[in-house]
């Protein structure tokens, strides 16, 4: 391998215990192609190895601190292992989970979900593309799926010199596939659904959801139902509430594989539906608010404020005394205190007394590293109306 040599505040990063290195850090660039290169701070002392892309703002992304260790087909069968062995606990529960989940798993840029006896990978950066044959062959060897996937259709890629493509790595894939956690089923989408073929991330929180759920309930942004379907275990009756009538179609087909009719799916747009609702002074013992994520860039952030705001202020006046109101951000860019500061904002202009009665983050699937942002996205919390 030849050398990268990182600037002096690169390598603090690197100390500090984050992977990414960005171009304007790379004082010197290998003369290799994608892959993994040998990184060395600027006075030529080895960092370790790192993925290499030359064309990527983020040049280089770490991968081991020992630079004597040589990134060859038994490293990464040994940290793929390790990454499935810490599943073990979700396995039980449930059989479709994540799998590595990147710089969470020492894994940068790679992404692996599991439904069942298949497997959805993402590999999102030129320098794990050249390091695809190994990945494979370590989560086939794991795992002995009877397909493997590759959603590599995420815009990532276009900026690290990749294709977008939806490609069958091995064996067969289906179109659809059954998925089920905590005795709720629903049909996932690897070629076609969002992110990898289902909303692996909120699977705890559907299970609170479904614990504390009663009465009339409401679930905003439904999707494809998954949080409806949880509501419907415990309430006397919900309504799924999306702007897309394929979602809620996917969504009416998850309810009958449930045998649930106490759901009723409504096609709209979830700030108007909420604004109708207040006016007519309706009242829900249970609200979920799941929307897709508002901040997709830091440019969005003031505007994905207010909508996340004015969401969660209809929401919270249209609870009924004591009633719950499980609310979510996936949007990394809203940061956990702003995420607090916005719902303290909405509670105050509600006229409610509203209680905090949980926080939510990721689950042991998704871990988030406390030196790398990056992995975390997900807030959620669960509040009262006390009246």
């Amino acid at each position: 391998m030849s050398a990268a040599r990182i600037s002096q505040k690169g390598a603090r990063r690197v100390a500090a215990g984050h992977p990414w290195i960005f171009r304007s850090d790379v004082e010197r660039r290998p003369s290799d192609e994608p892959g993994v290169v040998a990184v060395e701070d600027h006075r030529g002392k080895p960092l370790g190895s790192a993925l290499w892309s030359p064309a990527s703002e983020i040049s280089l992304r770490m991968l081991d601190h020992d630079a004597r260790v040589i990134i060859d087909a038994a490293w990464w069968d040994a940290r793929i292992e390790s990454a499935i062995r810490r599943r073990a606990p979700v396995a039980a529960r449930a059989n479709a989970y994540r799998l590595v989940h990147g710089e969470g798993d020492g894994l940068p840029s790679l992404v692996c979900d599991r439904y069942d006896r298949w497997l959805v990978v993402q590999l999102l950066s030129a320098g794990l593309e050249r390091h695809r044959d190994a990945i494979l062959a370590a989560l086939v060897r794991h795992c002995a799926p009877n397909g493997v996937l590759a959603r590599n259709d995420a815009a990532v890629r276009t900026r690290e010199g990749l294709p977008r493509e939806t490609t069958l790595l091995m064996g067969d894939v289906p179109r659809e596939i059954e998925v089920e956690e905590d005795g709720v089923r629903f049909v996932a989408a690897p070629w076609e659904g969002q992110k990898t073929g289902a909303f692996l991330d909120q699977r705890e929180n559907r299970a609170l959801v479904g614990r504390v759920a009663r009465g009339r309930a409401l679930d905003c942004f439904s999707y494809h139902g998954s949080f409806a379907l949880h509501l419907a275990r415990g309430a006397e009756r919900v309504t799924s509430l999306d702007i897309s009538a394929p979602a809620l179609e996917r969504g009416r087909a998850n309810a009958a594989l449930n045998g649930l009719a106490n759901i009723e799916f409504v096609e709209a747009d979830a700030f108007e539906y909420l604004r109708a609702a207040e006016r007519r002074r309706d009242r829900f013992e249970t609200i979920v608010v799941d929307p897709p994520a508002f901040a997709k860039s830091r440019a969005a952030l003031s505007g994905a404020l207010r909508g996340y705001k004015e969401v969660n202020l209809r929401a919270m006046r249209l609870l009924a005394p004591g009633g719950m109101l499980f609310t979510a951000s996936c949007s990394f860019h809203l940061s956990r205190s702003l995420f607090h500061e916005m719902l303290e904002a909405a509670a105050a202009d509600s006229g409610r007394r509203i209680a905090l009665r949980e926080l939510r983050g990721q689950p042991l699937d998704h871990p988030e590293l406390l030196t790398v942002p990056e992995t975390g996205y997900l807030k959620g919390a669960l509040l009262e109306a006390i009246d």
